[in-house]
């Protein structure tokens, strides 16, 4: 075979590789021509869920979420400004190659997919104990209530993420990154608040949040 015809082969080749490229299936992080909603389905649901709902209790609820908190935190994981374990882990990999338009419509899509209640995770004693302390505080320990930033309802607004519906294993683990680690340093006030409480506190108003629809 001659190295023209070679040659000519391998242009073919690379011209149909690309050719065939499917981006409505694509799980390619480092093209930026892969719409966010692509690689929500293709690559976030493996996580996350499709809908937003997550296979794992270790990882976050995104269904509803407040898409300005969504933009925040992914841009967060793609600067390496968010330290936790279990975040870094996995998402720093994940988010260091999109563009500000993905995730833009990473945080449109899963901020739009609608929420489902789940069975609740924690036992009926946790959740009454919880209840009073998300909705009015501890005044003894200095601790607000929580719905105060994040809503009555625990819907969240803005940057305040929803709270509501999610894991209870995420919520302790998230809780417990802000009381002993500097390791989710724009979340200076959960800082604050999450010091006060003691780790009975955080288990009982994170089996309270899991129960909000």
């Amino acid at each position: 075979m001659t190295k023209h015809r070679i040659a000519t082969l391998l242009v073919f080749a690379a011209f149909t590789a690309t050719s065939c490229t499917n981006l409505s299936r694509s799980r390619d992080l480092g093209n930026p021509d892969v719409l966010g909603q692509t690689l929500a389905e293709q690559v976030c649901s493996n996580c996350h869920g499709v809908t937003g709902l997550s296979v794992s209790p270790n990882a976050p609820n995104l269904a509803g979420q407040q898409r300005e908190y969504l933009v925040g935190q992914i841009k967060e994981f793609r600067g390496h400004d968010r330290l936790d374990p279990a975040g870094f882990e996995y998402m720093w990999g994940i988010a260091r190659g999109l563009t500000d338009k993905q995730i833009e419509e990473l945080a449109t899509y899963f901020s739009a997919q609608q929420p489902t209640h789940q069975p609740a995770e924690g036992d009926a004693a946790a959740v009454e104990t919880g209840r009073p302390i998300f909705a009015q505080g501890i005044a003894a320990q200095g601790v607000p209530p929580c719905g105060s930033c994040h809503g009555a309802g625990g819907l969240g607004n803005a940057t305040f993420p929803r709270l509501a519906g999610q894991h209870v294993d995420y919520l302790v683990k998230q809780l417990t990154v802000f009381q002993r680690t500097n390791e989710r340093p724009k979340g200076a006030v959960m800082q604050t608040v999450a010091h006060k409480l003691t780790l009975s506190d955080i288990s009982n108003v994170a089996a309270y949040i899991q129960t909000l629809q």
